[in-house]
């Protein structure tokens, strides 16, 4: 019966989203998951950056250290079974654990991490920047990374804790690849990428077994996984863009999780077969402001739009349980925070900022959003209240890539977003919020000052990387705290919310973790009653 229920939901992949009622029931070792998965742009490790993507490395991939499942606040051994540390802090030697092997049967090797680290920087894709700031370029990175036998060496340049390198290690794009089976899908000097955003390969707990941008992603388990198979043989992954579809889905049992329910949906659920959990996240979401639109570069229409948010409007009701109150960029609950909410809903003194500072309204701003819940509610609450002081928003949805490419690009005038770490560490959401040396066009940047042409004062991008280097642990995180206070306090980017996230369930599945990012979402410990 099972083989015909697999059978019965592979067909059902195909069928449109308008009928949904003849939908196959789900198979027992077959976690099934309704969920927006617009935003994919990319899944290769050396170019996955987006967030549906970080979960999708994180279930194929793993890294020499690396935060798992069973405690997500422990950095563990991952395909590194130790390392030490040399006395000058420069270097790192990881000896690699024996008998780890890739999905295709190939051992991990120190080669591997050789490979993996020298492709993420030669390409030199989006997310290449978490390792190109440990010092390596595509000319030293032969120098700085080396394999010895069973171990590797790591060389860094920069005054970094070996913590924070670490942290680096332990990131999305440090992920291992299978160098034997990349080189073999290698075209036209590509080092597998166009092959690698289709297909993976990792050592991970779950192989890929298929994807299709914009519809759907199928993940097998690896049985020979070091930390032992997953309790589900597969999970698939349905795009669903609508919350309300999702909800069905789940009502009717066909669909074990959905990932993007509003409030009010999490709200109606009366089943006693579907429970909700509550994971906090790292996520922050801001409203910003290009500075390439002359509208928007006088500093007292950042100070106005603090206090046009309805922060508690909204946390009441159109992101009731999906969001809290946070105005800085480093999220609640975590070391360095700086948890001070000094701005709320005050259309009139945001009007007298406004008058003082000679701004004439009303200003007509261009608004893109993502296409989806909740954001296009945020959105609609934030062009009523906005529409107070004479700031109009003409709101631009897009899928998720769409809004994201256009972000990168710096063509947006304003936009609505979110924001996740890195890797945890607080220098992380600094760089990204409070750092930005080159303004220029052809400097890219993955971060939000950059996308937002704020080319921040010298001594705020001074203060950043002086934390960077502070040896005291103490002091280097009160150092965060006063850098969230300025960009807090004057900044194009309006920090409003950090995400907490419910995921409605059957009740059945037990041991789903969504951690505080995308990094940190396992399937590896699932299991359905």
């Amino acid at each position: 019966m099972k083989h015909l229920k697999t059978a019965l939901l592979a067909s059902a992949m195909m069928l449109p989203m308008a009928a949904p009622a003849v939908f196959a029931k789900t198979p027992d070792n077959v976690l099934v998951v309704a969920q927006n998965i617009d935003d994919i742009v990319a899944i290769d490790p050396a170019q996955a950056y987006e967030f549906t993507s970080g979960e999708l490395v994180t279930n194929l991939y793993d890294r020499l250290v690396q935060y798992d499942a069973e405690d997500t606040t422990v950095l563990a051994p991952g395909l590194a079974s130790e390392w030490s540390t040399d006395e000058a802090a420069k270097t790192i030697t990881f000896t690699l654990r024996d008998g780890a092997t890739f999905a295709s049967g190939n051992p991990v090797t120190a080669e591997d991490v050789v490979y993996s680290f020298s492709r993420v920087v030669k390409l030199n894709l989006t997310p290449a920047f978490i390792l190109t700031q440990l010092g390596w370029n595509a000319d030293n990175i032969a120098e700085m990374v080396k394999a010895d036998g069973n171990t590797v060496t790591i060389t860094y340049a920069g005054d970094f804790s070996p913590a924070f390198v670490l942290n680096v290690l332990a990131a999305r794009p440090a992920s291992i690849v299978d160098s034997v089976l990349v080189r073999e899908n290698e075209v036209d000097g590509d080092m597998g990428n166009a092959w690698l955003n289709a297909n993976a390969a990792g050592s991970g707990p779950f192989t890929l077994k298929r994807y299709t941008a914009g519809q759907m992603v199928r993940m097998e388990a690896n049985p020979t996984y070091f930390n032992g198979a997953p309790e589900v043989d597969s999970v698939i992954i349905r795009h669903v863009a609508e919350s309300a579809t999702q909800q069905l889905l789940l009502e009717q049992g066909d669909v074990d999780l959905a990932r993007n329910m509003t409030p009010d949906q999490i709200a109606s659920l009366s089943s006693d077969e579907i429970k909700v959990e509550t994971f906090p996240q790292a996520a922050v979401h801001f409203l910003s402001f290009n500075q390439k639109t002359d509208s928007l570069t006088n500093p007292a229409v950042w100070e106005a739009a603090r206090y046009l948010v309805d922060y508690k409007g909204m946390t009441e009701t159109i992101i009731k349980g999906q969001m809290d109150v946070h105005q800085a960029f480093w999220p609640k609950g975590f070391p360095g925070s700086y948890d001070e909410t000094p701005f709320s809903y005050d259309p009139e003194k945001a009007k007298s900022i406004l008058a003082e500072a000679g701004i004439n309204s009303p200003i007509t701003v261009s608004l893109d959003v993502i296409n989806a819940a909740p954001f296009t509610d945020m959105a609609q609450s934030l062009q009523a209240s906005f529409a107070d002081a004479g700031i109009n928003f003409e709101i631009l949805p897009g899928t998720g890539s769409q809004v994201i490419t256009k972000y990168r690009e710096r063509n947006h005038e304003a936009m609505l977003l979110y924001w996740g770490p890195d890797f945890m560490d607080p220098h992380s959401n600094a760089k990204a919020f409070a750092y930005n040396s080159d303004n220029s066009d052809d400097s890219y940047a993955a971060t939000t000052t950059w996308r937002n042409a704020w080319a921040v004062p010298a001594e705020m991008n001074k203060k950043t990387m002086a934390a960077l280097s502070e040896g005291d642990a103490e002091t280097r995180l009160q150092m965060y705290r006063e850098l969230q206070q300025e960009v807090q306090a004057s900044s194009p980017i309006v920090i409003m919310f950090q995400a907490a996230y419910q995921v409605a369930m059957d009740k059945g599945v037990t041991g789903y973790v969504n951690g505080a990012t995308s990094d940190f979402v396992f399937y590896r410990l699932v299991d359905k009653d």
